[in-house]
């Protein structure tokens, strides 16, 4: 069991928590997830990377975006509740040595598991591009916290609302040309996100990792649910992974697989939005 000490609304579906978790928070390292649920026999697990922790405090910060029926629920819980289930650190660690020039792409809620690891990179002497990606100005996150870490930063947004009017391709492709290219380019995002950042990079031959913890269900490999294919092997994300070559993942099948259950997650949500009650107002809520 965790207690959240502390819940932030950083946009409209987008919450940060820092949660107890002492033993955590000593042991994690940049790159790796924790797996929580909020009901200890039945309730659905989801893994979710950590962001931040304070080993002095005994903590772990998560955010998070509310999409589906258990990060709905999460969102309501107040500061001073408890989360019944909560497993970690999972995960292999992202590999962190000192490269040279690092690039590192976040898309929408992908910047949060990227701080750690950009974080881990500037420990190690590289030097730090970030490129920060979103819709709309509202979901873009952490941005002063980037750009505290790195040498030069860019944002974009879909609708020119913020920064440049961009996907995070184009100012990538703009690094790559650059004479010397990067040394090692880091993807966190949309799948769709990411596939298109290490095709970016493919021509370039600069190395290229992306996380793809969107797709695990079980965490420990035993579900199964995670499976992808990586350079025409099998791999499972939540132990083998989070992190592989972007240029030796299959998109296609991961986006596949993405998409089998959908009907049924939206049946759960559906469910949960007409019979719960909200946590925080403490009434009953009905879209």
């Amino acid at each position: 069991m965790s207690r959240i000490l502390h819940r932030e609304q950083l946009s409209a579906d987008v919450f940060l928590m820092r949660l107890a978790a002492p033993l955590i928070a000593t042991e994690r390292q940049p790159g790796q997830f924790i797996l929580l649920s909020l009901d200890q026999e039945f309730g659905e697990r989801i893994p979710l990377t950590i962001a931040d922790a304070d080993p002095v405090e005994g903590s772990i910060t998560i955010i998070f975006q509310r999409v589906g029926m258990t990060t709905s629920a999460l969102a309501e819980l107040p500061a001073g509740a408890d989360i019944p289930v909560l497993v970690g650190p999972l995960g292999t660690p992202t590999h962190i040595e000192k490269f040279g020039t690092c690039v590192c792409v976040g898309g929408g809620i992908g910047v949060a598991p990227l701080y750690p690891i950009v974080q881990g990179l500037r420990a190690a002497g590289n030097r730090i591009v970030t490129i920060l990606g979103a819709r709309t100005r509202e979901l873009v996150i952490l941005e002063e916290r980037m750009r505290a870490l790195a040498d030069e930063q860019f944002v974009c947004t879909d609708d020119g609302s913020y920064g440049r009017k961009a996907l995070v391709t184009e100012p990538l492709k703009e690094c790559c040309e650059r004479s010397p290219k990067p040394d090692f380019v880091i993807a966190i995002g949309p799948p769709i996100m990411m596939k298109f950042c290490a095709a970016t990079t493919k021509p370039y031959a600069v190395k290229t990792m992306v996380s793809l913890n969107t797709i695990m269900v079980d965490g420990t490999g035993m579900c199964g649910g995670c499976r992808v294919t990586v350079g025409g092997q099998a791999k499972f994300v939540c132990v083998d992974g989070p992190e592989f070559d972007g240029h030796q993942v299959d998109f296609a099948e991961m986006l596949n697989r993405l998409r089998a259950y959908k009907e049924q997650e939206q049946q759960a949500l559906t469910q949960w939005r007409e019979n719960h009650v909200c946590r925080i107002r403490g009434q009953e809520v009905r879209p």
